[in-house]
């Protein structure tokens, strides 16, 4: 069923809240959305969150698993959140999301490469790179970024490794800040 309002042109499309000066959007008798008295919008799509690196990798590593969701006081998820289980992330609803990764990393020196990769699945089995960030000097934080069309929660997955460490270097992590970290943003429905 569609449901058309239409707004007197001298004084625009007006909503009265009740009593607790909220104003829910229901679809199906859910509240699917909602604008607090204070004019402040949330709905049930959005999903932000974030993992770090725990300890340094010294070594080759697929996938990463030194994992944790950021516990600092000062962070909260939002949504449901990733799930991650022996370094394989699951998206908690479909949607595309946006996914960065922050690496800190310590070549051995200016002729060394420490790559940080992301990589994802459609068919939860086989893994396609995606995006990396490359560290090729003594000291430095290298970023990268991309988009994944999450169909199916079951199906399509991500997962990080790194590679190209010689002995002495490292993908830095620490589990009291994000040294290297990986942030999930769901910007939208499906694809």
């Amino acid at each position: 069923m569609t449901c058309k309002v239409n707004a007197d042109t001298t004084s625009g499309l007006q909503l009265e809240s009740d009593t607790s000066g909220a104003i829910d959007f229901q679809s199906n008798g859910t509240t699917v959305a909602s604008l607090d008295s204070s004019g402040n919008f949330s709905h049930n799509g959005i999903e932000v969150d974030m993992w770090r690196l725990t300890s340094n990798v010294t070594t080759d590593t697929d996938p990463l698993t030194n994992l944790e969701r950021v516990d600092d006081t000062s962070f909260s998820k939002i949504g449901t959140g990733m799930s991650e289980s022996s370094g394989i992330f699951t998206f908690p609803r479909t949607g595309v999301y946006e996914i960065k990764v922050m690496a800190t990393m310590n070549p051995v020196n200016d002729s060394d490469n420490i790559v940080l990769k992301t990589l994802a699945t459609t068919n939860n089995s086989s893994y396609s790179e995606i995006a990396f960030a490359i560290g090729s000097d003594a000291s430095m934080t290298a970023f990268s970024q991309n988009f994944v069309n999450c169909t199916d929660t079951s199906n399509v997955k991500v997962k990080f490794l790194v590679n190209s460490i010689n002995a002495g270097g490292n993908l830095t992590g620490d589990t009291n800040y994000n040294a290297t970290c990986f942030s999930f943003i769901r910007l939208g429905d499906s694809q």
